[in-house]
């Protein structure tokens, strides 16, 4: 039976001029037969879910080792997070709900275990080689890594998903190709030269509202994290003025509230105030700047959904304080040292024998390939690793292995 899918309204409902369109995408670069009941947007999102990588976020970290407890934020839930708080925003600015939890649910694909200490290990060992970037890595697993289609390697997403994944933090390129924050990584460049994602421009209001979001999600999950491990007290968080109002707010409407209790009360308000924040940002800013079209958002020169001066700063202290406080740990500092290691050695070890790594998908052809695309192949290998894997498999290779609780 034939049907209007937007009369029926498969996922779209009234969406603003600026707002990325579903039924006007860019397209995929394998081209493909649209879906008589999803629009293109869905479709990324559903293969982004259904993904070997999504689930492996499950056991990544995000600040705290899993074996510390069962009750603290991986990347899985933390991406979880940041794409509620995206759909929240895009519904509230009229914007393509699928595409903006799409690009939210992407975006930490390409971590490695151990979360930053392990990207910066990773880096360090693949310097001579073009080094590693998280970002980067995630476009090189929906684009060439996940193997799952007959067609094509990768998930073939929308040229939309695509842009939101590889700048939701803003343009790469100035207008005369030079890098914005340091040379552009390799497998974005390689990429780009098959599927131009127009590196000098803004993304989408959905890829900024993903962005936004990301830090909304850490800068409170971080603070409740903190607080259950023992790193952060309720008297450190007075050194915030905007949490010590927040706290005061709290105590006052429910005087002698339990701890667990309490902590949650100041979080769903942080939340609360950050994302009304960057609505009311993003709409005096698109009364200024007016945008007819999604272009005119990519073209604008600056971000729309983003902090308020006030808010900023408030981000720039609860930064500070995570930092001082949490990541700067000294307890933390130690597992930082012992996953750092652990990466290091592995890395070592499959550039040694590539045949340890079993279950890579080209083992067979690597170890006659040069250094640098071998390199390269065990950087895949290790970023695509899980704290668990990575610990067990240390251990299979090494007589020690740091202890990380």
């Amino acid at each position: 039976m034939a049907f209007d899918k937007k009369t029926l309204g498969f996922g779209y409902g009234e969406h603003a001029a600026f707002a990325a369109n579903p039924w006007a995408s860019r397209g995929r670069l394998y081209p493909e037969a649209s879906s008589p009941t999803r629009s293109d947007f869905q479709r990324d999102r559903d293969r982004i879910v259904h993904t070997t990588a999504f689930r492996r976020l499950k056991h990544k970290t995000q600040v705290f080792i899993a074996a510390d407890g069962d009750h603290y934020r991986t990347r899985l839930t933390h991406t979880i997070e940041v794409a509620q708080i995206a759909r929240a925003l895009a519904r509230a600015l009229k914007l393509d709900e699928d595409l903006a939890e799409g690009v939210a649910l992407v975006h930490d694909f390409g971590h490695t275990p151990f979360g930053h200490t392990g990207e910066d290990a990773l880096h360090e060992v693949l310097k001579p080689y073009g080094g590693f970037d998280h970002n980067a890595q995630s476009l090189r697993i929906v684009t060439k890594l996940e193997r799952r289609y007959a067609e094509f390697d990768g998930l073939n997403l929308t040229w939309e998903s695509l842009e939101g994944l590889v700048k939701h933090n803003g343009p790469l390129m100035t207008a005369d190709g030079q890098g914005t924050r340091g040379p552009v990584p390799q497998p974005i460049l390689d990429y780009c030269a098959l599927h131009d994602l127009e590196l000098a421009s803004f993304a989408s209001l959905e890829a900024q509202v993903a962005a936004i979001a990301d830090d909304i999600a850490y800068n409170t999950h971080d603070i409740d994290d903190g607080l259950r491990a023992g790193y952060l007290t309720f008297e450190m968080l007075e050194e915030v003025p905007f949490l010590a109002r927040l706290m005061r707010e709290v105590h006052d409407r429910y005087p002698g509230l339990e701890r667990s209790r309490f902590t949650h009360e100041i979080m769903r308000r942080q939340i609360t105030a950050m994302v009304e924040d960057v609505i009311g940002v993003a709409q005096k800013r698109l009364g200024e700047i007016r945008p007819q079209s999604v272009g005119d958002v990519r073209l604008a020169g600056k971000v729309i959904a983003t902090f308020s001066e006030v808010m900023s700063e408030t981000d720039r202290q609860i930064k500070n304080l995570l930092m001082t406080r949490i990541y700067r740990h000294p307890e933390v500092m130690r597992v930082r040292q012992g996953a750092a290691s652990i990466v290091t050695d592995l890395y070592r070890a499959f550039m040694a024998d590539p045949l340890l790594m079993k279950e890579h998908y080209w083992i067979d052809q690597i170890p006659g390939m040069a250094e640098p695309a071998r390199a390269r192949h065990v950087g895949d290998y290790l970023a695509g690793m899980t704290d668990t894997f990575a610990i067990s498999v240390h251990r299979r290779l090494f007589d020690h292995t740091p202890d990380l609780r």
